[in-house]
């Protein structure tokens, strides 16, 4: 069947559309040509006239003309539109004429350096020139190949972190290279946002330092999706104007984009079917109708989830098991590869990917794209629907919207992803722990001279005196010298909270030697790679059967189970200081620099498809430290006196009274000192929780709306009746659900989805603590923080933007139709009834918090 017929026949189908809240089409577009410019090296054009190319879109005419008169040019095209073309081109042509010249390409990823060198060994072939001028140059080259690489490479592919940590800190080596470097390539410019985005200016401050040492000063060439902002965004990366090109020449295929709203499953709590059972089914029906098809999802665990399930009914449909592949971080480069090829060539029929397929990785010409989930930004929808179709075809894009706020607020709204513009790309380099770092790092690569501006900042002499402190630089009578008995580079991650790495070694019984299947990040480890996990890779279930914290080493074996594993983990915040606080209403708003720790305590069984939980296993590895920024909400006693009034604020913390000590002993003893809801037993050294099946807020409320005896209501809920024995992972369960009874709990539930609209972020990069009773400001509190080390500047922004949101949220939770809280609003309520309606006790503090403040707002 072709992509015609099956789109008709999804048209046809009830039990599809009925659940379809848009489907737009959108038509196809021409393309838009020129002819090859005078500036082009004929021989260039005549490959390309080989090649079936004997014109240019007009977009990468105008970028050919821009890098040739000087400028510093970014290329926001869209997919497949020849970008790659637009920086080869001047790039080759000037390599021709001049022989000594050089350029350096970077890219986010190994896997996009890769593609793009056959592309370049392909142009210097046909052009008959040593293809050993192109060089790919990361963690992944062999030693013995690097001195050649250094000598007689000119075109020199490589990425952030390898620029960071193996050619800027022995910049020595490669004086030539330097010395006649002509040309930085950035490619896909939008992925260096945030903590990785600061890092990265950074580093590009130190390589602008090193090229004027040599005596060079090389253009930069950026390609981007498509974003708001991406002229003063590239700006602010490199610290130079740059030349916009974003009139797209490529011609389009028709696409057809649908946003799917999974079936509710309980209206009046907002429960919705999952969206990976609906992906699966989906694509299984792509499959069935033999469309090459693509899934993104959100995270690893579902990659692999997804995978499973659609390769038992790609079985089912009668096609092999490698047609069906995964594709995220944490594949060896050589199964990415494997991957990648039999896409390209059509082996391969599904792929059910991360965001690391997002990226411009040549994976062929397919049929359709299912999103499983908002993928966080409008940007990045575009980039994975994109995957699917090329410049002539017709193509299927479909969205299918989860459970969140955010997920729902676009399928109330499908225009803010048809009609809005894009984010805006932000970056914050001159983070001060981000910029010490990367100045310990330039002092190790060049001494600094008294007065030497550091990129755009014109004086860095007072971080200077700091590492002069610490004992990193020495300060002479002009010059600033590093002095310290570390290799700075080697200490400092560009992209996660912590620079190590664990591998991960399959054991196998045969008594082979073990071998590495794959690799994880520090911080990621005590969640998924934890004793006892299941970690699935290609579809392959791996029990994690010993984790060595210090050497970084997981050691896994295969085992074939029906089940995967989910962890839990705890978060606290400190405060380190405060940047700024304010009246907020009658709240109290405030942003400054914060400490979150989190430790994962436990994990679960999960039964594949049914997800039911099958038992429970403890986690002991070491707690996680993050130093990032973040805002505050909090509620003062005289507001919540006044809420107590009206009824709308339960969630004081509460006097259980003198019978509770021998009363928790007796539920525990009598439950067998196991938790009643997954049958977890004690642990050493921590007693279970015991919690009130009815809360005793419900008995004091109606001892005080009576006029009777608060100590005799406290006496009837401590009766043994009333109450369970919860292990700490469930009781935390359920308490959520009572903190989001409180209002609290539902506010910051929504104030976080509905931040990241207004950041423009993943709400990923959010996250989100209620707490009845703050340690920092002794009052009820809700803290939105940065999810990356050091912050990116949320906290100021939401400090700035705080009406804005309250407005907001106050929209999304009067427009919900559940009746007491959902995932679309305040959050998932329990079918037993609340005492308080939770949609009004938020709305409540909602109110209090706009309180004298006009319309328009600040």
């Amino acid at each position: 069947m072709s992509i015609s017929q099956a789109i008709q026949a999804l048209q046809l189908m009830p039990s599809f559309m009925r659940h379809v809240v848009a489907w737009r089409r959108i038509p196809a577009r021409p393309g838009t040509y020129a002819p090859f410019p005078a500036e082009l090296d004929r021989r260039l054009c005549d490959v390309l006239v080989s090649r079936g190319i004997r014109r240019l879109y007009t977009h990468q005419a105008a970028a050919l003309s821009a890098v040739e008169q000087g400028q510093h040019v970014v290329i926001t095209t869209s997919t497949a539109s020849g970008k790659t073309l637009c920086y080869n081109l001047p790039v080759l042509s000037r390599l021709l004429r001049d022989p000594e010249s050089t350029a350096l390409y970077l890219f986010p990823t190994k896997a996009l350096a890769y593609d793009q060198r056959a592309e370049l060994e392909s142009l210097l072939a046909a052009l008959e020139l040593p293809t050993h001028w192109v060089a790919t140059y990361d963690g992944d080259t062999p030693r013995q190949q690097r001195p050649v690489i250094r000598r007689s490479a000119r075109l020199v592919l490589s990425n952030p972190d390898m620029l960071h940590l193996g050619i800027l800190p022995s910049h020595t080596r490669w004086d030539r290279f330097f010395e006649h470097l002509r040309y930085v390539v950035l490619d896909e410019l939008h992925v260096y946002r945030g903590v990785f985005g600061s890092h990265m200016a950074n580093v590009l401050r130190r390589l602008r330092r090193i090229c004027h040492f040599y005596g060079s000063a090389p253009q930069f060439i950026g390609t981007s999706a498509t974003i708001a902002n991406p002229s003063e965004f590239a700006a602010r990366l490199i610290e130079a104007p740059m030349t916009l090109v974003d009139r797209d020449g490529s011609p389009r295929g028709e696409k057809h984009f649908i946003i799917y709203n999974p079936p509710l499953v309980d209206a009046e709590l907002g429960i919705r079917r999952s969206p990976i059972l609906e992906a699966q089914r989906i694509a299984r029906y792509l499959l069935e109708h033999g469309l090459q098809t693509i899934v993104f999802t959100r995270s690893r665990l579902t990659t692999e989830v997804l995978l499973t399930y659609l390769r038992d009914g790609a079985r089912r449909l009668g096609l092999r098991q490698e047609q069906v592949r995964g594709y995220r971080g944490g594949y060896l480069p050589s199964q990415r590869r494997e991957n990648e090829r039999g896409l390209r060539e059509g082996q391969v029929r599904a792929v059910i990917a991360t965001n690391a397929l997002e990226l411009g990785i040549d994976i062929g010409q397919l049929s359709a794209a299912v999103l499983t989930g908002y993928p966080g930004t409008i940007a990045s929808v575009r980039q994975q629907a994109g995957r699917a179709g090329r410049r002539h075809d017709q193509s299927l894009a479909v969205l299918i919207a989860g459970g969140s706020v955010l997920d729902q607020y676009i399928a109330a709204h499908p225009e803010f992803l048809f009609d809005r513009d894009p984010e805006q790309a932000l970056i914050h380099p001159d983070n001060l722990t981000i910029l010490a770092d990367h100045l310990r790092c330039a002092a190790f690569e060049l001494p600094f001279r008294q007065g030497e501006p550091f990129g755009a900042l014109e004086d860095v002499t007072p971080i200077l005196e700091y590492l002069a402190e610490e004992g990193s630089v020495y300060p002479g009578p002009d010059t600033w010298y590093w002095i310290g008995q570390t290799y700075p580079a080697e200490g400092l991650s560009l992209r996660t909270a912590s620079p190590d790495r664990f591998v991960i070694m399959v054991r196998d019984e045969s008594g082979d030697p073990a071998m590495p299947i794959g690799e994880m990040d520090r911080f990621s480890v005590p969640t998924l790679l934890h004793e006892g996990a299941i970690y699935l890779h290609e579809g392959q279930s791996y029990l994690v059967e010993h984790l060595d914290w210090e050497q970084g080493q997981a050691w896994v074996r295969p085992m074939d189970v029906d089940y995967y594993t989910e962890a839990s983990a705890t978060e606290s915040v400190h405060v380190r200081d405060t940047y700024a606080q304010a009246d907020q209403g009658r709240a109290r708003r405030a942003y400054g620099e914060v400490t979150i720790t989190s430790r994962a305590t436990r994990y679960r069984r999960v039964r594949r498809y049914t997800h039911e939980t099958l038992g429970w296993g403890e986690i002991d590895l070491p707690e996680q430290e993050m130093e990032t920024t973040a805002f505050w909400l909090s509620f003062p006693e005289e507001l919540l006196d006044d809420l107590r009034e009206k009824g709308q604020w339960v969630g004081d913390p509460l006097n259980y009274g003198p019978d509770w000590e021998r009363q928790r002993r007796r539920a525990r003893e009598r439950d067998g000192f196991r938790c009643v809801r997954c049958g977890a037993p004690e642990s050493p050294g921590r007693q279970h929780d015991v919690h009130h099946i009815r809360p005793l807020r419900a008995f004091i409320l109606e001892a005080r709306q009576r006029g009777e005896d608060i100590a005799e209501a406290r006496r009837k809920a401590n009766r043994l009746e009333n109450l369970i024995t919860l292990c700490p992972r469930c009781h935390r369960q359920v308490e959520r659900v009572e903190r989001m009874r409180t209002g609290l709990g539902g506010l910051a539930y929504v104030l976080s989805h509905v931040a990241a609209v207004h950041l423009m972020c993943d709400p990923r990069d959010l996250g989100a603590i209620a707490e009845e009773r703050s340690p920092n400001t002794g009052l009820p509190t809700i803290t939105l923080y940065d999810k990356v080390p050091g912050g990116v500047g949320f906290a100021e922004r939401l400090y700035a933007i705080i009406p804005t949101l309250l407005r907001d949220s106050q929209d999304v939770i009067t427009r919900c139709g559940c009746a007491a809280g959902c995932p679309a609003c305040v959050g998932p309520i329990l079918d037993d009834a609340p005492l308080a309606n939770p949609k009004e006790l938020t709305l409540a503090l909602i109110e209090a918090s706009l309180s004298h403040i006009s319309p328009g707002g600040p």
